[in-house]
C-alpha cells in the first residue's frame, strides 16, 4: 500500500490495495489507485498488465498528476518520439548488416569434430545450442552478430574456441579482443593448450610484449602466418593489419571505452562478430531484447558446481585468519583483492602475521611485465598460497584451485565488477567462499549498501542476469540507450519505459522496416494486442477461497501474463491443489481469459457482457489493414451463415462509427465462450469438387 504505480494510460498514482466494487449488483474486484487532488481510479483485474510498479531513481517521489490531465499524455508522446528515434538508428544499423553479404563458411570438417570430441568435460545443453547457433550463423551468407550471455565460469570460452577454429579451418584469421592485459595472457594459454594438437598458430599482444616481439607478431599477422591473435585494445590500432580477417570475438564488451567500440565498428563492417559477456550490461541487454542482435544464453552450470557462499564482513582479523587457514588446509589457494597500490605491501604483511606459514605474494599493474606474468603462472601452477593483488585479476583469470576470495573495501566497486571478481572462485567441484570486506553499513552510501545487498541476494549459479537488472534499478536505469534517457525513466518509471520502447519498436517493424521483418508464413498477424473486458458476471477469487490480499494480487498478475491454454490449465491445477475445488466465480474468471484471447484474435478491442448480451467492438481505426485481412473475412462469413446466432451492427459513438458484433442470450461465461469459439477457428475453404 502507498507504493507508486504507473498506469500506462493515466500516469503515476499511489497503490491503494484491492477493493470490492459493485457493478450492476454483482461484486467485482478492482485495484484502487489514488491520483492528485484525491482522484481515485479503479483498475479492473483484467487490465493488470497496464500497471507496473514505478522504478525510478532511489526513493525520489515522482510527480503525481490529477486524472485526465494532459501532462501525462504529453510526457508519453515525448518519450515515445525520442525512443523511436533511437530505436530507428539502432535497427537501421542492424538492417544494413542484414543486407550485406559476408563470407559463407563450409560445414564442419573432420578436424572440427575431432576438436569438439577432445573437450574434457561434457557439454551442457546450452553450450550445445550456442555452438549450433554460431555455426548456423557462420554457414549462412549474412555476417554474424551474436551475443553470448553466460555467467562466470559457464564455459563461454570453449564455445568461442570452437568458433575460432571453424574460421581458421576455412582459411580465415581470428581476432580475440579482451579487456585486460592478464586476460590476454590467460586466453593465449587456454587457446594454445586447447588447440595444441591442431595445425593452428596462436599469438597475443599486450603491453608486456617487448617492441621487437610486437613487431614480429604484427609482421607475421600481415603475412597470414598467425591464425588467431589475442590482444587488448591494441588490436584496433591502425598498425594492425590482417591478411584475411574472418571472425572477431569480443570478450566482456562492456569494459571497453566508446572510442574502442567505434574503431570496432569499422572493423566489423563485413566480419562475423561474436560477443561474450558474463554480466549482461543493461545496454546490451536492451539491444538484445530489441531484436537488434541475436542472443544465445548459457544458463546451465557445468555439472557438480556449487553456488559461491558470500559473506559481508568487517575487517576482522579472526574471520580472515580462519578462512585462509581453512582454504590452505584443504589444499586450495586464496585471492585477496586490495585496490590500492600505496599500501598493498602492508596488507600482505598483515596477512603474513595472521597466517605465518602461508606463502604470500603481491601482484599489481605497476610491476614489470614479465615479472607479473611469471607471478600469475606461479599462482596457476600452485607455487604459493595467497595472491594479494589489485583488480588486475578481475575478469577471466581461471585458477581452478583457488576457492576463497576476499574483496577489501567492496563498497567502492560497481556491481558487475564485484560479480566478476566473485566469479574467480568456485570454478571446480569444491565449495567456494567469497568475503566482501566493507566498513559498517551506516557509513556507506545508500547505493553501495544496495549493491552489496544485491550480491548477497543473488548468489546462485547463473545470477548475472538478475544482477544486471538490479544494477538498472540502483542506477536509476541510466544509460540504457544514451545519457538523456535517464530523465524520462525517472519521470515514468522503468517498466513503463520498456513498454513504450517495445511499442515504438513494433511500430517501426510494421512501417519503416516492413521488408526487414517479413511475417513468418503461416502465422496470423495480430491486430489487437489486448482486449478490454467489461461484464456484470462475478469474475474474481472470492475472499473465502483465497483470503490473503497479496496472494490474490499475485495470482491475478500471474493469470494476466498467461498466453497459452496449457499454461491456463496448469494454473487451474495449481489453484485446485492449493485452495481446494474451484468455485464458480473463479471458473468464470478463467473463462474470461479465454474469451479475451479469442476476441483479440478476431479483432475485437473491447468485449462487453451485460444483461444477457455479448457485444464486441471491432478495431476503431477504420483504415486498419485488419478490415482487408482473412481474419475479418472469416468473421463476416460466419455471421452470414449464422444469422440467428449473431449480427454485425454499426453504432455511432463519441469517437466516430464503430462496428459491433452482437450475440444474444449470453448469460454465463461458458455460453460466451461457446459462441465465440467457432470464430477463432479458420473456416475450411470450400473445395471445387464439393
Amino acid at each position: 500500500m502507498g507504493d507508486y504505480v504507473t498506469h500506462i494510460d493515466h500516469g503515476i498514482g499511489k497503490f491503494g490495495g484491492l477493493q470490492k466494487i459493485e457493478v450492476e449488483g454483482k461484486k467485482q474486484e478492482a485495484i484502487k489507485l489514488m491520483y492528485g487532488e484525491r482522484d481515485i481510479l479503479y483498475v479492473s483485474i483484467h487490465s493488470l498488465h497496464k500497471i507496473s510498479k514505478y522504478n525510478g531513481k532511489d526513493g525520489a517521489a515522482p510527480k503525481i498528476y490529477k486524472l485526465g490531465s494532459a501532462a501525462w499524455k504529453k510526457l508519453k508522446q515525448k518519450t515515445k518520439s525520442r525512443v523511436k528515434k533511437i530505436a530507428f538508428d539502432l535497427i537501421s544499423v542492424y538492417a544494413k548488416r542484414r543486407l550485406e553479404k559476408g563470407y559463407q563458411y563450409h560445414p564442419d570438417s573432420y578436424l572440427q569434430h575431432e576438436l569438439e570430441a577432445s573437450f574434457i568435460y561434457e557439454d551442457t545443453p546450452d553450450q550445445t545450442t550456442a555452438t549450433q547457433d554460431i555455426k548456423r550463423d557462420m554457414e549462412s551468407e549474412r555476417p554474424m552478430d551474436r551475443l553470448i550471455c553466460g555467467d562466470v565460469g559457464f564455459g563461454k570460452t570453449e564455445v568461442a574456441i570452437r568458433a575460432a577454429f571453424k574460421a581458421v579451418d576455412n582459411g580465415k584469421q581470428v581476432a580475440v579482443l579482451v579487456p585486460t592485459t592478464i586476460l590476454a595472457f590467460q586466453h593465449h594459454r587456454t587457446f594454445r593448450d586447447r588447440l595444441a594438437d591442431m595445425p593452428v598458430t596462436v599469438d597475443y599482444l599486450n603491453r608486456f610484449r617487448t617492441a621487437r616481439e610486437k613487431k614480429e607478431t604484427l609482421a607475421r599477422l600481415e603475412e597470414g602466418k598467425v591464425d588467431i591473435i589475442i590482444g587488448t585494445h591494441q588490436l584496433v590500432n591502425k598498425n594492425v593489419r590482417f591478411k584475411d580477417l574472418g571472425l572477431l570475438i569480443v570478450d566482456e564488451e562492456q569494459k571497453f571505452g566508446v572510442s574502442v567500440k567505434d574503431k570496432l565498428k569499422a572493423i566489423k563492417e563485413n566480419v562475423d562478430v561474436l560477443t561474450l559477456t558474463a554480466t549482461p550490461i543493461p545496454r546490451t541487454l536492451q539491444f538484445s531484447l530489441m531484436a537488434a542482435r541475436d542472443l544465445s544464453v548459457i544458463t546451465t552450470p557445468p555439472p557438480n558446481r556449487y553456488p559461491i557462499e558470500s559473506h559481508v564482513i568487517r575487517l576482522n582479523e579472526e574471520t580472515i585468519r580462519d578462512a585462509i587457514a581453512y582454504e590452505i588446509q584443504r589444499g586450495g589457494q586464496v585471492f585477496f583483492i586490495h585496490n590500492r597500490i600505496q599500501n598493498i605491501k602492508e596488507v600482505a604483511g598483515m596477512l603474513q602475521r595472521l597466517v605465518p606459514d602461508a606463502k604470500i605474494r603481491v601482484g599489481h599493474g605497476q610491476m614489470e611485465g614479465k615479472q607479473l606474468e611469471n607471478l600469475m603462472l606461479g599462482f596457476m601452477n600452485g607455487e604459493f598460497d595467497v595472491l594479494v593483488s589489485t583488480t588486475i585479476v578481475e575478469s577471466g583469470l581461471d585458477v581452478t584451485n583457488a576457492n576463497t576470495i576476499f574483496i577489501n573495501n567492496a563498497n567502492s566497486f560497481g556491481l558487475s565488477d564485484l560479480h566478476q571478481m566473485r566469479g574467480r572462485v568456485g570454478r571446480s567441484n569444491k565449495k567456494a567462499f567469497c568475503y566482501f570486506i566493507t566498513p559498517p553499513f551506516d557509513s556507506m552510501t545508500t547505493e553501495a549498501r544496495k549493491r552489496i545487498e544485491a550480491l548477497e541476494q543473488f548468489t546462485e549459479l547463473g545470477s548475472g542476469f538478475n544482477i544486471a537488472m538490479k544494477d538498472l534499478e540502483i542506477r536509476g536505469a541510466g544509460d540504457l540507450l544514451g545519457g538523456e534517457q535517464s530523465g524520462f525513466i525517472n519521470e515514468i518509471g522503468f517498466e513503463t519505459y520498456q513498454k513504450i520502447l517495445a511499442e515504438a519498436i513494433e511500430e517501426l517493424k510494421e512501417n519503416e522496416f516492413k521488408d526487414l521483418y517479413e511475417a513468418t508464413p503461416g502465422t496470423e498477424k495480430v491486430y489487437v494486442k489486448e482486449t478490454q473486458i467489461d461484464s456484470d458476471f462475478e469474475l474474481l477469487f472470492p475472499d473465502d477461497y483465497i483470503n490473503n490480499t497479496t496472494e490474490r494480487l499475485t495470482l491475478y498478475t500471474e493469470l494476466n501474463n498467461l498466453t497459452t491454454e496449457e499454461g491456463l490449465l496448469e494454473f487451474e491445477a495449481h489453484l485446485k491443489d492449493r485452495f481446494g475445488p474451484i468455485p464458480t466465480p473463479v471458473k468464470d474468471l478463467l473463462n474470461s481469459v479465454r474469451i479475451k484471447w479469442i476476441a483479440s484474435r478476431i479483432g475485437l478491442e473491447k468485449v462487453v457482457m451485460k444483461k444477457g448480451k455479448l457485444i464486441g467492438y471491432f478495431i476503431a481505426d477504420q483504415q486498419s489493414s485488419f478490415y482487408q485481412s482473412t481474419q475479418f473475412t472469416t468473421v463476416l462469413q460466419f455471421v452470414q451463415n449464422h444469422a440467428q446466432l449473431c449480427k454485425i451492427r454499426e453504432k455511432q459513438t463519441r469517437n466516430g462509427l464503430r462496428l459491433l458484433l452482437v450475440f444474444e442470450k449470453i448469460d454465463t461465461t461458458s455460453r460466451a465462450l461457446e459462441a465465440l469459439q467457432p470464430l477463432a477457428r479458420p473456416s475450411k475453404p470450400v473445395s471445387a469438387s464439393s
